[in-house]
């Protein structure tokens, strides 16, 4: 009897509310909290998916609460939320204890190449996933890539598939897993041979706070991040044997941060006559754009730049919301050339998060409450002037060859 319980009790623990019965009674009300708050907050709900479409698909959620687990519901109500069709609305897995697979992957010529992962499995580096448990790799991104959150374009649902693929909840949810803890991954190397490994998934929590990670690291020999920078994701640095400077803007800081990194970077571009600027904007997830306006306003008071072809600003597919926005910026008011790949958010489009909490489960949903025009055209992300996207075999060998082109094309002036 005594094993019989602890069994039971290791059981429960493990299963936890992502896979008991649920209160069917409590889902439905979150379901018509999600409905209203939707139309009463969303800017343009139906933008994307018509009414009809909308409530018919919401029906169908509540018909069968009686027969889903709650992940299962949250599964049904991501790949809803999805087709409402903006990069800031969506079914957020916050507070969620979720669990990650030991590696994180990035999308190469249509190859899901291992870009990091944990010191046990740094054998993995490099190496391409071709299968989870029983199913190839482009079977598990299409099912995961109609659930996967914040996607905007092609570029961000690239971004945002592989994030949530390795997501091992999504994975059972979508049914593409047998045990929502752990599945057999499946890598090719480049010389052809196939390792088949088995993955145990990370809580969130360890994941992020105690976990040690091998990945690529990526240099720029031209250009010292300074050991006196205050801010890590936002510093400036001469670019060597050129007249340039670099600037790394990576995220946002408050207005008063920008007010004192303009106003130092405005003095040392007057005191050193800097005649090219590189805004590298790459993995930039956003914040307020009108404190990179900020960073626009004091560049624009130097007179030794180049402002006919010396402005450059770096962009990725990982360039979202506010960065993708002060990219289109940059291009209008420092007559910026840009660089690199097509942003992950669109410089017209819907943008300014706001958020509600359903009142039963406790989920957090956010959505659109601006409609932003940064270009008279509408496109898919802010298009580069010239389009470099990253090369696995200068990425893996630690070469920059955005930038490389970049100084390349400084030195010619």
């Amino acid at each position: 009897m005594t094993k019989f319980l602890i069994a039971c009790l290791s059981f429960l623990m493990i299963s936890n509310t992502y896979s008991q019965s649920i209160d069917v009674d409590s889902w439905t009300q979150d379901l018509d909290a999600y409905k209203s708050n939707f139309e009463k907050n969303h800017i343009d709900l139906y933008h994307n998916i018509d009414k009809v479409t909308f409530e018919k698909e919401l029906r169908q959620i509540k018909s069968n609460l009686k027969n889903k687990t709650d992940l299962e519901v949250i599964i049904d109500l991501m790949r809803l939320t999805r087709k409402i069709g903006d990069g800031h609305t969506a079914f957020s897995l916050r507070g969620f204890k979720t669990h990650h697979f030991p590696i994180e992957i990035y999308n190469v010529n249509g190859q899901w190449r291992v870009i990091k992962t944990t010191k046990e499995h740094k054998n993995l580096l490099g190496k391409i996933l071709t299968q989870i448990d029983e199913n190839p790799i482009d079977k598990v991104a299409q099912e995961v890539s109609k659930v996967a959150q914040y996607v905007e374009n092609k570029q961000s649902e690239i971004i945002r598939t592989g994030q949530y693929l390795m997501k091992s909840e999504v994975l059972f949810g979508l049914k593409l897993i047998k045990n929502q803890r752990k599945a057999n991954f499946v890598f090719l190397h480049d010389t052809g041979k196939k390792t088949k490994v088995s993955l145990k998934a990370i809580a969130k929590t360890d994941y992020n706070e105690k976990t040690e990670f091998e990945s690529f690291t990526i240099n720029i020999p031209e250009i010292q991040k300074p050991s006196d920078t205050k801010i890590d994701y936002l510093w400036f640095s001469p670019i060597k044997n050129t007249s340039a400077i670099y600037i790394k803007f990576e995220s946002y800081p408050s207005f008063q941060d920008m007010e004192a990194f303009g106003g130092s970077l405005l003095y040392y571009i007057n005191k050193n006559q800097i005649k090219q600027v590189v805004i590298d904007l790459r993995n930039n997830g956003g914040g307020d754009f009108f404190i990179g306006t900020f960073l626009a306003y004091y560049l624009n008071l130097a007179n030794s730049i180049d402002w006919k072809s010396g402005v450059y600003v770096l962009t990725d597919k990982v360039t979202f919301s506010a960065a993708t926005s002060n990219a289109s910026q940059f291009r209008q008011m420092l007559n910026a050339k840009i660089i690199g790949e097509p942003t992950g958010s669109n410089p017209t489009g819907y943008q300014d998060m706001g958020e509600f909490t359903l009142p039963n489960s406790g989920r957090i949903v956010t959505y659109s409450k601006r409609l932003f025009r940064f270009q008279e055209h509408v496109t898919q992300g802010v298009q580069p002037d010239v389009q470099i996207p990253y090369d696995w075999k200068d990425y893996s060998n630690g070469i920059d060859n955005m930038m490389q082109w970049i100084i390349k094309d400084i030195l010619k002036k």
